[in-house]
């Protein structure tokens, strides 16, 4: 399901700024998200840096690079909010991975995780990919 929430529930975003064009440094962005939500429960961080690096890698491999990576909280009930920015204009495509291919499978993962995600375009063309991980959408340890 892909829906749209008003950010004016959201709080404001913790950034990271990546270099485009470049690898995307994946160990740093997990660490960079284990600090910045480091009261979340386990299984939500967990869900959060996987379907961040997953959002990332394809921004990186399908898109050119990503600029920008956003988290935005919401508190009650626990819900992030992960967002990259990356220059294409073309929408992501949720596709039925191939079983003998070690590879096509992120964006299912960011689908099973998160049930709520999507893209928007922006006004220099490119577009925004964004999903949402709510704590009480699965049988984890509640967040603090």
């Amino acid at each position: 399901m892909v829906t749209t929430q008003p950010m004016s529930e959201i709080s404001e975003p913790l950034t990271l700024d990546l270099e485009p064009g470049t690898v995307p440094p994946l160990v740093a962005v997990r660490r960079w998200a284990a600090r910045a939500l480091s009261d979340l429960g386990e299984d939500h961080l967990v869900a959060v840096q996987l379907v961040a690096t997953e959002i990332l890698t394809n921004a990186h491999e399908h898109a050119g690079g990503a600029g920008q990576l956003r988290l935005w909280r919401e508190r009650d009930p626990c819900r992030i909010r992960v967002e990259v920015d990356d220059p294409s204009p073309r929408r992501p495509e949720l596709r039925r991975p191939d079983p003998a291919s070690p590879r096509g499978r992120g964006l299912a993962m960011v689908a099973k995780l998160t049930g709520d995600w999507g893209s928007r375009r922006r006004g220099d063309g490119g577009k925004t990919v964004w999903a949402a991980i709510d704590c009480t959408s699965y049988p984890w340890g509640r967040c603090p």
